[in-house]
Parts: C-alpha cells; sequence; structure tokens
C-alpha cells in the first residue's frame, strides 16, 4: 500500500499544515518509506507472542526513601532575598 499525493495533502489539511508542492512530493516519499516498513512488520508471524507495553522488561530504579537529617532552617534561609526568622516571603500572588 502506497500513499497519494492527496492523501498526504488530506493529512496536512488536518494537522493545519500548509505545504509547498515540493514538501509534499518530499512527505510522501517519506511517508510512503514508514508505510512500506509498516507492511514489512505486518509480515512478520508474530503467532504465540505476547502483546507488551515495552520491547524491553522494565524495573524500578529508585532507591527506598529513606529519612534523613535536613538542613537547618538558618542554613536553608541564609541566601533569601527576603525572609523572616521562620520562612521566606515572597509576593502575594492573589488580592
Amino acid at each position: 500500500m502506497s500513499l497519494s499525493a492527496e492523501e498526504v495533502a488530506k493529512v496536512a489539511l488536518l494537522a493545519r499544515l500548509r505545504l509547498s508542492p515540493e514538501e509534499l512530493a518530499l512527505y510522501t516519499g517519506h511517508l510512503n518509506s514508514i508505510v512500506d516498513f509498516v507492511a514489512q512488520l505486518q509480515a512478520l508471524d508474530t503467532t504465540g507472542i505476547e502483546p507488551l507495553a515495552h520491547g524491553v522488561e522494565i524495573r524500578n530504579v529508585f532507591r527506598d526513601d529513606v529519612r534523613g537529617p535536613s538542613l537547618a532552617r538558618e542554613d536553608a534561609l541564609c541566601n533569601a532575598p527576603r525572609r523572616n526568622p521562620e520562612a521566606f516571603l515572597v509576593p502575594a500572588v492573589l488580592e
């Protein structure tokens, strides 16, 4: 199956793309290459193959969340442009 220039123009219109005649010819060739590749994939025998969400095994690589010592309040606030003894001071966003 190959796509015609008219079909590519219709897809471009749906995507709100304005293509020049040269771009239309270029993208028609690109899209036909993609469609040909998908046709090759469809020719493969996949009977007995379980559907996958990913092609490779995925595992969680995050470490456990362990509570540890935190930064002292004075150290956390030391470079703040505006602060009070307990917190950062920021401009109000609501009136």
